[in-house]
């Protein structure tokens, strides 16, 4: 593995229920963190292509943990989303090389298919830095009810030198949803958008 890798964090956010009424059954989001040397911590680096190779083992490392915590087959799965940390001594960019080209693909392998933009965020911070990991559905952009997002925290990270990679992977959308829009049973699941 080329990502230095100190700490691993997988957790299970289920909501039963929501302003007093059951959420049945309930929803499930799943939050799973890499916090990892940031090779570039201190200098700049023109050529970030390990970081980008760091990001192709993570997408996969760490939907595989996402899909596993929830107990559900890959095709079960139905919004993903995605965000890094970078300590002070890294820059966003080396966020953008781990998280834009080729971390979605094997996501989308360890949730199968996964037409839809994988959303992501990223920015910089130090030790107890949160982030919200933003959420769509993982085949069609435009279902309003799986817009959401994810708060990721690790207590003693990103230390200067470090970047903290989170995958969130979700079973259902929001609690209680009723805001209209395209609805998940209505999904072709084509383009992505719809």
């Amino acid at each position: 593995m080329l990502a230095k890798i100190r700490k691993l964090i997988v957790q299970v956010d289920e909501t039963r229920i929501e302003m007093g009424q059951a959420v049945t059954p309930p929803t499930r989001r799943a939050l799973a963190m890499a916090v990892i040397e940031n090779p570039f911590a201190s200098r700049y680096e023109q050529n970030l292509d390990a970081l980008i190779a760091i990001g192709d083992e993570l997408g996969g490392l760490l939907g595989d943990k996402c899909v596993a915590a929830l107990g559900i087959a890959p095709g079960e799965a139905q919004s993903y989303g995605k965000a890094a940390i970078v300590g002070e001594a890294g820059e966003l960019e080396h966020a953008a090389a781990i998280l834009h080209p080729k971390l979605g693909a094997p996501l989308r392998k360890a949730v199968e298919k996964g037409a839809a933009l994988v959303p992501s965020a990223k920015k910089r911070g130090g030790l107890g830095t949160a982030i919200d990991v933003p959420l769509g559905h993982k085949d069609a952009a435009f279902v309003r009810s799986h817009f959401d997002a994810m708060e990721a925290r690790v207590s003693d990270a990103p230390r200067a030198n470090e970047i903290v990679v989170c995958v969130v992977v979700t079973d259902s959308g929001r609690p209680l949803p009723r805001i209209g829009g395209l609805q998940a049973h209505e999904i072709k699941g084509e383009d992505g958008l719809r």
